[in-house]
C-alpha cells in the first residue's frame, strides 16, 4: 500500500472538500449528495485521507446500535484511486468501530468487489438484528438505518446498491 498519505479526523475546514468528493460520485450516481449542514452535523464521524497536495478521500463511521455501525460516504478523489486510499480509510474506520465496542459494520454500496476484498459479505436478509432491536431501529430518523433495515421508503434511493456487512 502506498503510504504517501495520512489519515486523520475531519475538521470543519474539510467540509468543502468532502462535498466536492461526494459531488463527483453523486454525478455518477454512486453516492448521494447531502446538504452542507448534514456534513457539519456528522463531521465527528469522518476521517480524511490527505497528502501535501490536499484531501484525497473521506469516509465516515456512523453508530447505529450497541454492536452495529455503518461505513458511509466513502469517497476517493479520482486522481488518488489505486493508491490504497479507500482501503486505508476502511481500515481506520473499522479500527474506530472496534475501539467503540462495535462487532459488526454495515455498508450500502455499488462497490461490491472493493468491500468484499475488505472482508464484507452480502447481507441476505434483515435477520442481522433480533426483532426487539429491529423495532427500536424502526424509530430512527436516520436514512442509513432505514437502508440497513431495507425499508420500502428508501428503495428509490438504494436501487442497484448492495447491502453488505462485516463481523469484527
Amino acid at each position: 500500500m502506498n503510504t504517501s498519505f495520512r489519515i486523520r479526523r475531519a475538521r470543519t475546514a474539510d467540509v468543502p472538500s468532502i462535498k466536492q468528493l461526494v459531488a463527483q460520485l453523486a454525478e455518477l450516481r454512486i453516492l448521494m449528495a447531502k446538504e452542507t449542514v448534514a456534513y457539519y452535523e456528522g463531521l465527528q464521524e469522518f476521517r480524511i485521507a490527505e497528502d501535501d497536495g490536499g484531501v484525497l478521500g473521506c469516509g465516515a463511521l456512523h453508530v447505529m446500535w450497541e454492536d452495529l455501525a455503518e461505513i458511509r460516504t466513502l469517497a476517493t478523489a479520482e486522481e488518488a484511486r489505486g493508491r490504497g486510499v479507500g482501503r486505508a480509510l476502511v481500515e481506520e474506520l473499522l479500527e474506530e468501530a472496534r475501539s467503540l465496542g462495535i462487532t459488526r459494520v454495515f455498508c450500502l454500496t455499488f462497490e461490491v468487489d472493493f468491500f468484499r476484498k475488505n472482508g464484507f459479505h452480502v447481507m441476505e436478509n434483515q435477520s442481522a438484528v433480533d426483532p426487539v432491536v429491529y423495532s427500536e431501529l424502526l424509530r430512527s430518523h436516520d436514512e442509513g438505518v432505514a437502508e440497513f433495515l431495507d425499508l420500502a421508503r428508501v428503495k428509490p434511493n438504494t436501487l442497484g446498491n448492495t447491502r453488505m456487512i462485516r463481523d469484527l
